[in-house]
């Protein structure tokens, strides 16, 4: 699928403008603060409690704003962009713009439909999709739903290995161009939310849909889960913790596929070179969206050393406390080759499904075409760390 350059903001404004004179505002907001405030209105507490909560007293979600925001932008003038081009590739997949909806479990306590929602959005905007682990459907029926949308898989690797290559094997056959391995939940971080409800979605059969397709993990039980959904349950909190999980493991996925491997929670720069020098082919600078652990750097703090370290060896994206455009803007600036969106996107499933993913989405897009217009940048490739004050 080709991708002609458009100009998202102006677009995207005209419309909502134009059907304001009518006396109608969107259907979902524009500013994030609203957006979260209606979703908790929404949202039962346990799902808001499991989406928007953080490990700990929540400090590390607290740096991901602070240091986004602590990033100034510096704007260029009369640079002519009259037409922008976000188009991008992604390990040789087109998409629309260098943005993706990151990985988050459980969907259907957003929306009965949860994953296969976000799979047609994302299949319309022509944007990457990393379907989950966690999924509340299994990938098979995701990948249909999204189609010919570009798509990866976010691998989870607990105590079976077994179990792993089959989800990569999947992953494979139904058409994701790559796999994102999750090194930094080896096992759940301290949430206080969720803990002083007492709700783990998992225990209730909810986002295990990837394990109780699975024929691996299928053989592992005394009865099909059908029939025994708790034994079901139970089985997997006995294996998806393991936090002995090392490099030497993790490099068995060569044998198994010739995918793209991505390396998702990178912090570190000696663990980018390292990532790099073990021949992985990219790396996701992540926190887990202040999910594991209370009191680390804000991510994109991270960023300008991991991207140093990679020294342009392999593409490094990025997520964690993404809110706006600007914000993708920033992570851009500082060498991120995409960025990846979590809790907005799921806000906007939670309070109108499909449509409520493809506004957040749009309106992301909107914004960051209009920083790029303001910024004086007509493609991707000017978007420079010299756009930065005091870069």
């Amino acid at each position: 699928m080709t991708e002609a350059p458009r100009v998202f903001g102006p677009e995207i404004q005209a419309a909502i403008y134009l059907r304001g004179l009518s006396g109608a505002k969107p259907d979902f907001p524009a500013c994030f603060a609203e957006l979260e405030a209606r979703a908790k209105a929404e949202l039962t507490p346990e799902a808001f409690a499991y989406i928007a909560g953080g490990a700990g007293i929540e400090t590390t979600m607290e740096a991901n704003r602070a240091a986004l925001q602590r990033v100034e932008i510096s704007p260029h003038m009369l640079g002519g962009a009259g037409v922008r081009d976000l188009t991008a590739k992604i390990f040789g997949v087109p998409a629309a713009a260098p943005i993706m909806t990151s990985p988050i479990g459980v969907l259907e306590m957003a929306h009965p439909e949860g994953d296969l929602s976000v799979a047609r959005a994302m299949r319309n905007l022509n944007l990457p999709m990393i379907v989950s682990s966690q999924a509340s459907f299994p990938m098979e029926q995701i990948a249909k739903e999204n189609g010919d949308g570009p798509r990866f898989f976010q691998l989870y690797w607990g105590k079976s290995d077994a179990l792993a290559e089959s989800f990569v094997k999947r992953a494979e056959a139904c058409g994701c161009k790559a796999i994102f391995i999750t090194l930094d939940t080896t096992i759940l971080g301290w949430r206080p939310r969720d803990l002083d409800l007492g709700f783990l979605p998992f225990l209730r059969g909810k986002g295990i849909a990837q394990y109780t397709s699975d024929p691996v993990f299928r053989a592992m039980l005394p009865a099909p889960p059908e029939e025994n959904a708790l034994a079901a349950a139970a089985h997997f909190t006995q294996i998806f913790s393991d936090p002995s999980l090392d490099w030497a493991r993790i490099a068995k996925i060569r044998s198994w596929t010739k995918l793209p491997v991505v390396l998702k929670g990178i912090m570190r720069a000696d663990d980018a070179a390292k990532a790099v020098s073990e021949g992985y082919d990219a790396i996701m600078v992540s926190n887990h969206g202040g999910r594991q652990v209370d009191g680390a750097m804000g991510a994109l703090a991270a960023l300008g050393p991991v991207v140093a370290a990679v020294d342009g060896r392999v593409p490094v994206f990025f997520d964690s406390g993404v809110r706006c455009g600007a914000d993708i803007f920033k992570a851009l600036t500082l060498g991120a080759s995409a960025v990846g969106i979590g809790r907005p996107y799921v806000y906007g499933l939670g309070l109108g499904g499909e449509a409520g993913v493809k506004a957040v989405l749009e309106y992301l897009l909107a914004e960051l075409d209009l920083t790029m217009a303001l910024c004086g940048c007509c493609s991707l490739a000017q978007i420079r760390p010299d756009l930065l004050e005091n870069s």
